[in-house]
């Protein structure tokens, strides 16, 4: 566990004697393993001072031997209740940090019954600080899952045509995604809006088929190493596009020039945000942006820094996030270009190569 001493460092600061971590992102990043978050539960409890402890289900015992620290295993016969309580005789009395938005109801109760700490806080914050500026090597990771994301749209483009369903369009994109080298777990279900559900930033791929003149947006991602990509960009279905068209790409283009010129160490993430959010504001369509300017990516999709009004984290090299203002107006559709931007020694540096253009497709 490389990044123990660090955690440790960050636990001191916020004055947490215990740290419980569940399957998922800081597990892995911490451990290197990664086990399902199932009906079994496994929690990993970290100390400040003393040897860390893993209570898991004896199925996965052979997996965690490895790990310098103290395994305390349970069948399905038995459950896990015994095994909380003989882990809680080998941790400390305190404050004990939990993963607000990961840990279930089911773990904070077994974590309580064992008599697990008696005072527990949200440690969200504090386990965002190692993660939010990637090393080399998690940079390599990201720069091939952007890589991937490409080579695999650029393999499907020819191939999209009027009378496409968007679902359609999606399937052959992870097919491709998975067939360009990127891992099983996909970032997310590909986002695929054909004309009115491109007003609808999440919309799911459903029966819709794109029609001549549609706007169409497609935002999709790979992964590698479990490090994720996140690309958008905008299009219009077989036709020319329409002024009314062309004005509001042109003004989600220059909203995300400007946020990527704004980035740079010692900048608020909120500058970033205020950059995009000025510019679109300038052109006209302020109202029609409804979302934060991006957020971080890594081993999640969507983690820390959020580039939104107001925020007070202050860039640093080595942190990694989209940069994907969007305008959404019913009549018209969406327009949303993104890309990934990883800071550097004095600015901003695009991971993303495809053309922002509005290319015509299909």
């Amino acid at each position: 566990m490389e990044q123990l001493a660090q955690l440790r460092e960050v636990m001191t600061t916020a004055n947490l004697e215990l740290l419980a971590l569940v399957p998922g992102p800081n597990f892995r990043h911490l451990t290197g393993l990664q086990f399902h978050l199932s009906e079994r539960p496994i929690i990993l409890l970290i100390p400040r001072h003393r040897r860390p402890v893993l209570v898991l289900p004896e199925l996965e015992q052979s997996r965690a031997v490895s790990l310098e620290c103290d395994l305390f295993a349970y069948s399905d016969g038995d459950g896990p209740t015994a095994a909380f309580a003989a882990a809680a005789g080998a941790l400390p009395t305190g404050r004990l940090g939990v993963e607000g938005r990961a840990m279930r109801f089911m773990e904070l109760e077994l974590l309580a019954q064992a008599g697990i700490s008696d005072e527990r806080i949200d440690a969200t914050a504090v386990l965002a600080q190692l993660r939010m500026c990637k090393s080399s090597q998690e940079l390599e990771y990201m720069e091939r899952a952007v890589a991937i994301a490409e080579v695999a749209f650029q393999e499907i483009q020819p191939s999209i045509t009027i009378g496409m369903r968007e679902q359609e369009l999606a399937a052959a994109l992870v097919q491709a995604l998975h067939s360009a080298g990127s891992e099983p777990a996909l970032p997310f279900i590909p986002i695929v809006a054909t004309g009115p559900n491109g007003a609808d930033p999440h919309h799911f791929p459903g029966d819709s088929r794109l029609a001549l003149g549609d706007l169409l947006i497609i935002d999709w991602g790979a992964s590698h190493h479990g490090y994720f990509s996140d690309i958008t960009r905008t299009f219009v279905v077989a036709a020319e596009p329409t002024q009314e068209q062309l004005a509001a790409h042109v003004a989600v283009r220059d909203a995300a020039r400007a946020a990527r010129m704004a980035t740079a160490p010692g900048v608020l993430a909120g500058d970033v945000d205020a950059a995009a959010r000025n510019s679109l504001s300038q052109a006209g369509f302020g109202e029609f942006f409804v979302h934060r300017t991006g957020h971080g990516l890594g081993l999640e999709v969507h983690e820390e820094p959020y580039i939104s009004q107001g925020a007070t984290v202050e860039l640093e090299q080595g942190m990694v996030f989209t940069v994907e203002p969007g305008i959404y107006i019913p009549s018209l559709g969406g327009v949303r270009i993104e890309d990934d931007l990883h800071v550097t020694t004095n600015g901003g540096h695009s991971l993303t190569s495809l053309p922002r253009d509005l290319l015509v497709i299909g």
